[in-house]
């Protein structure tokens, strides 16, 4: 779920439209949110031809120019000569940093320290402050064993400026940065009908979206030692790709697709990704029969639209086990299972994650 940041620049009146300039971080579905408009009325004003935005770029806003709210208390930027393009592995007392040499929005990373003491550095994203995420710039504490450490990351979708990282241990600090590309993906306009989207106005949605949140908040150990593995046996993603912009009604809200949706018969059995504990079991409003494992780490999957519930909360669950079985109860037009591995808290690709052992 989207959540609101503040304004970060003045609006200006020009022609009788808000003006806007766009400060990193932001997104058209943020910048709709804080104005009171819709992505789709931001592409119309300025014929944009996808969602992409770029740091500095003006953009007009429908109606008039509301009053500029107070920024919020910022650190510091960080000085040009610190930020530039990060090579891919540099080095803080003693230990080395990988990171990757560019990345994609929505996509889960690796940042690899190795060294005697890299489990003692602290990691943190200072580009988060100012985004749409949840306890931006984080302190993080590696995990791993035997002088090779790793901090799993993620990008927020959404964001094409860089992400930028800093390492620090012993009173030394180092920054760098990753660059970052969009996915470069259209609208996609659902428009389902009132009896399936009326789930979005169910009372019990706001409690639903906070128990959500509170499994979002686990930092427990790290629980697998194996690859993720698919949640349906032999069944493929359908064209709905993750990340991608969509609206549910006509003229609603845009939203990103935090999952991927696998299309199978009702009753298929749903699999748990890797190890863990199921934290949240259960039937609701919009996600229907979901099931939430905490992996640790930060990282949690997620399960949604099942017909049947047969995890507990409280279980130990390995890879393979079954959690319930596809169906298409909450927000859903027809059987499939919506999949989603986030870290700490934001959607990453789920297929980024099958076939791998992370963080290795």
């Amino acid at each position: 779920m989207m959540r609101r940041t503040a304004l970060l620049a003045a609006l200006l009146l020009v022609g009788g439209a808000a003006a806007y300039t766009v400060k990193p971080g932001d997104t058209l579905y943020s910048i709709a949110r804080r104005s009171g408009t819709t992505v789709e009325a931001l592409v119309r004003l300025n014929s944009l031809k996808g969602t992409t935005l770029e740091v500095g770029q003006t953009l007009q806003l429908p109606g008039a120019a509301a009053p500029t709210p107070a920024p919020p208390a910022r650190p510091a930027p960080l000085p040009a000569a610190q930020l530039a393009p990060t090579p891919s592995t540099v080095r803080i007392a003693g230990v080395n940093i990988t990171v990757p040499a560019s990345l994609r929005m929505g996509e889960a990373f690796v940042l690899r320290l190795s060294g005697a003491r890299a489990g003692q550095a602290t990691v943190r994203f200072p580009s988060e402050v100012g985004e749409d995420v949840r306890q931006p710039a984080e302190a993080l504490k590696p995990i791993g064993a035997a002088g090779e450490y790793a901090v799993p990351g993620r990008v927020v979708l959404g964001k094409t400026t860089p992400v930028v990282y800093e390492v620090t241990l012993d009173g030394a600090l180092v920054r760098g940065r990753i660059p970052v590309n969009s996915l470069e993906q259209p609208i996609q306009h659902l428009n389902l009908p009132a009896r399936i989207s009326g789930v979005l106005q169910d009372p019990a949605r706001q409690a639903e979206d906070a128990l959500v949140e509170k499994a979002y908040a686990r930092r427990t150990t790290q629980a697998w030692t194996r690859p993720f593995a698919p949640a349906l046996e032999g069944v493929r993603p359908t064209s709905s790709s993750f990340g991608q912009p969509r609206t549910y009604v006509a003229g609603g809200p845009v939203a990103y697709h935090f999952g991927t949706d696998y299309p199978a018969r009702s009753g298929t059995p749903v699999l748990a990704v890797n190890d863990g504990t199921v934290v949240i079991a259960g039937r609701y409003p919009v996600r229907g029969g979901l099931v939430v494992i905490d992996h640790g780490a930060g990282v949690t999957s997620l399960y949604f639209h099942q017909s049947r519930v047969t995890a507990k909360v409280g279980q130990k669950v390995s890879r393979g086990d079954k959690l319930g079985e596809v169906g298409t109860t909450g927000l859903s037009a027809g059987p499939h299972l919506h999949l989603e591995i986030r870290v700490r808290g934001e959607g990453t690709n789920p297929a980024g994650w099958m076939n791998r052992l992370w963080p290795k």
